[in-house]
């Protein structure tokens, strides 16, 4: 059973990375060595948290040292928290060293398998003064962020209600099956329906959080009274290609995957209609930036050569 932490104290950045270290080397000596600092002091400072929190942190019966139960949540928690704090001090540092306007745009895995990537690219040879700074985020993340101000704009697959929020549909992108090479669909004269998918097990992603891409599929599925033999829900996109990979299962993907080749998976379309997803685009409502008016345009510049319909 997990240990819960009582968050009875503010922790300190300096406590949380002494922690990580110690954590990571498994060691006093060499952590102290690590951080250029001398053992007591470390060992003090180890000591203070652990009183703090009311919780031993490391079993020093181990040699080498083991983290507990609560010490192994506190590593998870701590790595991650370090490492926004970090990241956010990059971007203010160079924002300030440059003195550059910054725009910051969140995306989903698979919207980078579309016309993604050449919007970016597109942008930074027309903004060149502009700080372009890319994070990935799920959908819901990226609510999250457009609302703290950590990003501009996101791009993202799941319709949600926020009335803080713009949402633009820019299109639907039609869905295929990625299969393992050898798999009976792939003898067949024409696209798979839902149907003959709900035959096989379904590797679904991504696992948390939820809402997400993976609800989508599962939908299309319900919504036709359909139920595979097996769901396996994954991390993301590429656990599901390698288990497909594998054979384990067949996975529902947007088409623009199909540019991700894998040894012993093939794709093939899908031959339902409303077998799509949107590719959505979020802002703050009623941000009048010119930096996500010209990415819009550059986006209906990009689908009208391509002969794709905006909003379709």
């Amino acid at each position: 059973m997990v240990a819960t932490i009582p968050w009875r104290y503010g922790l300190e950045s300096r406590q949380l990375r002494y922690f990580v270290t110690v954590a990571r080397e498994r060691n006093f000596t060499r952590a102290a060595e690590k951080l250029r600092i001398a053992q007591p002091p470390l060992s003090r400072q180890i000591q203070q948290l652990e009183d703090e929190l009311g919780v031993a942190l490391f079993d020093r019966a181990t040699r080498p040292l083991a983290l507990t139960d609560a010490g192994r949540l506190l590593f998870e928690q701590a790595v991650h928290v370090l490492d926004r704090m970090s990241e956010m001090t990059a971007m203010i540092r160079r924002l300030v060293e440059a003195d550059k306007p910054r725009f910051a745009i969140g995306f989903v895995p698979s919207t980078l398998y579309g016309y993604l990537p050449e919007v970016i690219r597109r942008y930074r040879a027309a903004r060149p003064g502009v700080e372009l700074t890319l994070v990935e985020l799920t959908t819901i993340e990226q609510l999250a962020a457009l609302k703290e101000g950590r990003i501009d704009v996101g791009f993202g697959r799941i319709q949600f209600e926020d009335p803080a929020i713009q949402r633009t549909v820019l299109r639907n992108e039609k869905l295929c099956v990625a299969l393992p090479s050898g798999h009976p669909l792939t003898a067949r004269t024409s696209p798979p329906g839902l149907g003959d998918l709900a035959a096989y097990p379904l590797i679904i992603y991504p696992k948390a959080p939820r809402p997400s891409y993976a609800d989508q599929v599962l939908a299309l599925l319900r919504d036709r009274d359909l139920k595979p033999p097996t769901v396996y829900e994954v991390r993301e996109l590429q656990t599901a290609l390698g288990l497909v990979a594998a054979e384990n299962g067949i996975c529902v993907v947007p088409a623009g995957v199909q540019q991700f080749r894998r040894n012993n998976v093939v794709y093939l379309p899908i031959n339902e209609p409303d077998a799509v997803s949107p590719v959505i685009m979020s802002t703050r409502k009623g941000d009048k930036s010119p930096e996500i008016a010209f990415v819009l345009r550059l986006i209906k510049e990009m689908y009208r050569k391509e002969g794709v319909t905006f909003g379709m």
